[in-house]
């Protein structure tokens, strides 16, 4: 028996959560609506793609609840012209949004199976600005360069200094904060000529951010 498959109601009710829910920003609306969420979760999961719900993943990972995704991607205020680390490309959904929206995606990812069926449906949709890299988000290699915009995708207790250090000057920052197994803050850090100014968003829960890169999968 085939797994239910999103209808166009479900498509609708979507974009209608989004709006209701506060996202405004009419390229970030776009980009949620043109990328088939679909895609990125389970088979037996397809026909709760447009859900308002994070959604489990290989590795004991989950695909960010849609409003999340958006509210943070909203929080980075992109511009076409910039380049940006995601640390945790999970399933690949939150690069495939950010790659309608700004000129290049470096994405870490620690397991190296969630990196590789990642890269597979990016290439898929034609999402050729983004570069799937297995490595450790806490250890960013350092011929990555710097960015402009970085997002976190996993609870960090802290933001490591090194990372902040990865911003361009006037980059933005935006990472879940906080206890592993407790809710965090989503927290927006701004680089400043006098240092870096932090901004208390919503309470999330994410999986935990890991060090290393994972050894079995």
């Amino acid at each position: 028996m085939s797994s239910p498959q999103p209808t166009p109601h479900d498509k609708m009710m979507f974009q209608l959560n989004l709006r209701q829910r506060g996202i405004s920003d009419q390229a970030v609306l776009k980009a949620m609506e043109d990328i088939p969420r679909e895609l990125f979760v389970t088979s037996l999961d397809r026909g709760h793609a447009y859900r308002d719900t994070p959604l489990g993943i290989a590795c004991g990972q989950t695909i960010s609840q849609p409003f999340v995704v958006a509210y943070m991607t909203e929080q980075l205020n992109l511009q076409p012209s910039h380049r940006v680390l995601e640390i945790g490309a999970g399933s690949g959904y939150q690069a495939a949004i950010l790659s309608k929206l700004c000129r290049d995606i470096v994405t870490l990812e620690r397991f190296r199976t969630l990196a590789d069926r990642a890269r597979l449906v990016l290439k898929e949709l034609g999402c050729n600005n983004v570069d799937v890299v297995l490595g450790d988000g806490f250890d960013v290699p350092d011929t990555l360069g710097t960015f402009d915009r970085i997002i976190v995708t996993a609870a960090m207790e802290n933001i490591p200094q090194a990372l902040l250090g990865r911003l361009e000057p006037n980059g933005v920052l935006i990472a879940p904060v906080g206890p592993m197994n407790d809710t965090q803050v989503l927290t927006r850090v701004v680089r400043t000529d006098g240092g870096f100014n932090r901004q208390s968003l919503v309470p999330v829960r994410f999986v935990p951010a890991l060090q290393g890169i994972a050894r079995e999968l």
